[in-house]
């Protein structure tokens, strides 16, 4: 019997939990089935202020952990009752977490995700890896972003070089060069839909900008844009990472004090700064044949015009090349859980700036 591999991922953007079950072979990982649930909002609100908060009780961060494990299982068990899949063919669940904070420049860095993986094992008696990220820190990297060397073993050529684009809710890329000796380098630019949610959320009423419809009807202000590329994370060299909790509604706010500008500009204005942002810190890289785009942020048209607009390449979704963009991933972590038990390294050192390769997270048997 084939052993399968759940992938589970809540990221940045805190719009709900990716599960996916994939087949992972030699000759690459497909898709067998995907659910995608919803937080509901007690439960949203209080991982909006986790993750934005400086501060936290420990009893609600406890609490907060093991109930979101709880509905970790929950989401496996709809899952496989969707595919007609028994919990016995499925190997291990890779589960990322969901970040609360991710501090990798300290002088004694941490990442820190919940989702009680106890809970995940207990209640669905599956095999999980979890807590994939501080490993690489321990190694002396940024433990982020992980998804490159699921990329490389993905959508590397041979022929052309490739980027990969994960808009979530940070932007990330991937640069994968035909050369095959050539080192793998990736890293976060910076915000890609955390800051146009949070817009929309409290200024239009809508979670998000829904094919950039709302961001079409504004102006990019190009006072603003040059203000935010001044910001000092822009002018850091990669290796690199960063999330929501420094590119936050203050970050915005501080930008926008004293300033008189249009709802609808300052949302257009952002969209740029994504798209303007990923031109800027690939400029000192090869160039670029194709970019394939994933993620959430890949079903914003306007922002994939922008690209298309900044970038003197091909811009397309992975759906081209046979990958829904939506589960890119929690694919990733379901091959991470693979490579944990395989005993083979999950990060690479060129793009985290660890010491070595590692393999990557902890196991909790059912």
């Amino acid at each position: 019997m084939t052993k399968l591999f759940i992938g589970l991922m809540s990221g940045t953007s805190l719009d709900g939990i990716d599960a996916v079950i994939t087949e992972i072979s030699s000759s690459g990982c497909k898709l067998i089935a995907s659910h995608y649930q919803t937080f509901d909002e007690p439960l949203l609100s209080q991982l909006k202020l986790a993750c934005r908060e400086s501060t936290i009780d420990l009893n609600k961060l406890g609490s907060l952990d093991a109930e979101l494990g709880t509905l970790y299982a929950e989401t496996i068990k709809k899952l496989l009752a969707k595919a007609n899949i028994s919990a016995e063919q499925i190997a291990a669940i890779g589960s990322h977490g969901q970040t609360i904070q991710h501090s990798p420049t300290l002088q004694h860095p941490f990442t820190l995700q919940i989702g009680d993986p106890n809970q995940l094992a207990e209640k669905t008696g599956i095999r999980v890896v979890a807590d994939f990220r501080r490993r690489d820190i321990a190694a002396g990297g940024q433990g982020a972003p992980l998804a490159p060397a699921f990329h490389n073993a993905v959508f590397r050529s041979s022929d052309e070089n490739r980027i990969i684009l994960n808009l979530g809710g940070i932007a990330n890329v991937t640069v994968l060069l035909a050369q095959k000796e050539a080192p793998i380098v990736g890293f976060d630019c910076g915000p890609a839909n955390t800051l146009m949610d949070q817009w929309c959320q409290q200024h239009f009423d809508q979670n998000f900008d829904r094919d950039g419809a709302i961001a079409r009807t504004g102006s990019i202000n190009k006072s603003l844009l040059d203000a935010f590329m001044r910001d000092e994370f822009f002018q850091k060299k990669h290796p690199k990472s960063t999330g929501p909790e420094y590119f936050s509604m203050q970050w915005l706010s501080a930008h926008l004090e004293d300033l008189t500008i249009e709802k609808t500009d300052v949302l257009a204005t952002l969209c740029e700064l994504t798209a303007y942002n990923i031109k800027v810190s690939l400029v000192t890289l090869p160039s670029c044949d194709r970019l394939i785009v994933c993620g959430g942020g890949s079903h914003n048209d306007f922002l994939i015009e922008r690209l298309s607009h900044n970038l003197e390449c091909l811009v397309e979704t992975s759906t081209s090349h046979g990958v829904d963009p939506d589960w890119v991933e929690a694919m990733a972590f379901s091959w991470l859980a693979k490579q944990t038990l395989d005993g083979k390294f999950g990060n690479i050192p060129s793009v985290t700036g660890a010491t070595k390769e590692v393999v990557l997270g902890a196991i909790y048997s059912a």
